[in-house]
């Protein structure tokens, strides 16, 4: 069977556009699994991580419910109407009669069926200062428990603000190495050359080849903390682990906003009791346990309540003599309740509030005392990674002056090969030890800005 040119023509153009058709089918497939990558700002993905936190919403349905206690404890000096209702079958019982005037009178019907309704009003007066005293305990905690939202987004946005830096340091440091392999590959390829034309020994062409592979290993390493910390920031902030990130902060600033102007570390101190949200929640749980201490104590007092009531039922055992019909009635009064002997349940409920008081206060006092101490290691912290990048900078201008004259040198065969590539060596490691440096005053920063409660 002979295929004409035409046809052969036409099986081409078919397979040209099945061929390309399946391409574009491809790539859409390909576009559609790989998401764009995702450039974040640091304060884009705080704020993506708040809105997205399980932490947060954890600790805000706590807040929720700690001011639904505060409503719970304010109506308890509310008055409160209570209907009821109910029906009670009793057995047949032999009627009571008595002679009258007018023929027998009966005074207790044989009525099996009782219906029963009350609506019934109580209102506590005076319980010895009780319920004010659970109301602003309850208060009290709700504010702690507020407080203790801000400390969890503080505590987030270091968290943040961690894997953010070291995705950008592991990003930088990356690049750093993948520019220390192209200098070494063309070195590879500059002794390879030189070997080749008998100018220098085999083993140089050995060293400059370990040393690229020294290289590609340190950026492998680099590769996979890249990659490792930009799933926990992908965690962080509430998108998918596989996500591309890139950061579009300047590792390289060369000071932060907190190193302005030299630190003092007496009002930083004072400028953190003052705004750190921890320390308001041990606050508000004192002054809490203080006044469950007070509602304890009130259990020794009297209670007294209005109350109040009306019933219609039939029939009214209110009403004499009972009939079988309908009747209404009603009550009113005043109550009071005093316990003159409870086991010393009074007495333990104040000793156990007694006790929660002074944990709160020595909780507090340990944090006064450790937050001295962290602010004042914050400090150095940033003190100490602020010099390390100015002798950082100084390591890389250094070693890349070495480098240039070391090349130079050695294109002119005044020395031999292993001093470039220590030169180079050395060249790699002020780089990386510069952007080990710059990501420690980020860091740094980020750690006093939490210490300092902003």
């Amino acid at each position: 069977m002979e295929i004409t040119a035409e046809a052969a023509s036409r099986m081409r153009s078919g397979v040209c556009v099945l061929t390309a058709a399946l391409t574009f089918f491809a790539a859409d497939r390909i576009g559609a699994q790989s998401p764009p990558t995702l450039r974040l700002t640091l304060e884009d993905a705080l704020a993506r991580a708040v809105e997205t936190s399980h932490r947060l919403a954890e600790v805000r349905a706590r807040e929720t419910a700690a001011q639904a206690r505060v409503a719970i404890q304010e109506s308890a000096a509310r008055p409160t109407i209570t209907a009821a209702a109910g029906f009670t079958r009793t057995n047949h019982v032999i009627e009571f009669i008595v002679p009258g005037p007018f023929g027998p009178q009966v005074l207790y019907p044989d009525v099996p069926n009782n219906y029963q309704s009350r609506l019934e009003l109580r209102w506590p007066i005076y319980t010895g200062g009780r319920t004010d005293a659970l109301e602003r305990a309850a208060r009290a905690e709700a504010d702690a428990v507020g407080a203790d939202v801000q400390a969890a987004q503080g505590d987030l946005r270091l968290e943040v603000s961690r894997a953010y830096w070291a995705v950008v340091t592991a990003s930088a440091s990356l690049a750093v190495l993948e520019q220390g392999i192209t200098r070494t590959q063309a070195h590879v390829t500059e002794v390879s050359q030189r070997y080749s034309a008998g100018l220098v020994p085999p083993n140089d062409v050995s060293s400059a080849t370990a040393q690229d592979a020294r290289a590609r290993v340190l950026a492998i390493e680099a590769r996979t903390q890249r990659d490792v910390s930009m799933a926990e920031l992908a965690r962080l902030i509430g998108v998918a682990p596989d996500q591309l990130i890139e950061p579009t902060a300047n590792l390289a600033r060369a000071t932060t906003t907190l190193t302005d102007q030299p630190l003092a570390i007496g009002p930083l101190v004072e400028s953190a009791l003052e705004t750190r949200q921890e320390r308001r929640a041990l606050q508000q749980r004192v002054a809490a346990a203080n006044a469950q201490r007070a509602a304890a104590a009130a259990g020794r007092l009297p209670t007294i309540q209005v109350l109040g009531g009306a019933d219609y039922a039939r029939p009214n055992p209110k009403i004499f003599p009972r009939e079988d019909r309908f009747q209404n009635s009603w009550d009113a009064g005043v109550g009071i309740s005093w316990p003159l002997f409870d086991g010393g349940r009074t007495a333990a409920e104040v000793a156990q509030a007694a006790a929660m008081t002074r944990a709160a206060s020595e909780r507090l006092a340990d944090f006064d005392s450790q937050l001295s101490v962290e602010v004042r290691q914050r400090v150095l912290e940033i003190e100490s990674a602020v010099a390390a990048v100015t002798a950082a900078n100084s390591g890389v201008t250094a070693a890349a002056d070495a480098r240039r004259v070391v090349g130079e040198r050695y294109q002119a065969g005044v020395i031999a090969e292993i001093d470039v590539l220590d030169t180079e060596y050395a060249l790699l490691q002020a780089q990386l030890d510069l952007t080990r440096a710059q990501a420690a005053v980020r860091l740094a920063e980020a750690h006093l800005t939490r210490a300092l409660g902003r």
